[in-house]
């Protein structure tokens, strides 16, 4: 996939939105205010996901375009690759992944007051 590919798919989320924190060179995509996605700009072949720790260890057992995140706390955070061979599918369903393992951890009454955050969980 291709850097405006994820954008695209990360900003059709609901409530999600994006800024350039960390600098220039990364794109980060928030739920809520809460990363759940950091896009490399300059150079490097791979995004940044929230995960479920034993999700984590599993997909990077089965999935080499998968790895712990770099510059992150890898129990939590995977980078995939962006140019390899993962179907598409599989990519948004990663990515829905990381913006549901977010919103998970946000205050109840917050989701409550979001519907279209309850739905995606659904």
């Amino acid at each position: 996939m291709e850097i405006d590919e994820i954008r695209e798919y990360c900003l059709s989320l609901p409530m999600t939105s994006e800024d350039m924190a960390f600098g220039p060179e990364f794109l980060l995509l928030r739920v809520c205010g809460k990363i759940f996605a950091c896009v490399s700009l300059e150079g490097k072949d791979y995004f940044t996901l929230k995960c479920d720790p034993e999700y984590a260890l599993e997909l990077r057992e089965h999935y080499p375009e998968i790895q712990g995140a770099w510059h992150w706390n890898k129990k939590y955070w995977n980078q995939v690759k962006m140019r390899s061979s993962l179907p598409k599918d599989f990519v948004h369903s990663l990515i829905r992944h990381s913006y549901a393992e977010v919103v998970k951890k946000l205050p109840r009454r917050q989701k409550l007051d979001t519907p279209q955050i309850m739905e995606i969980l659904k």
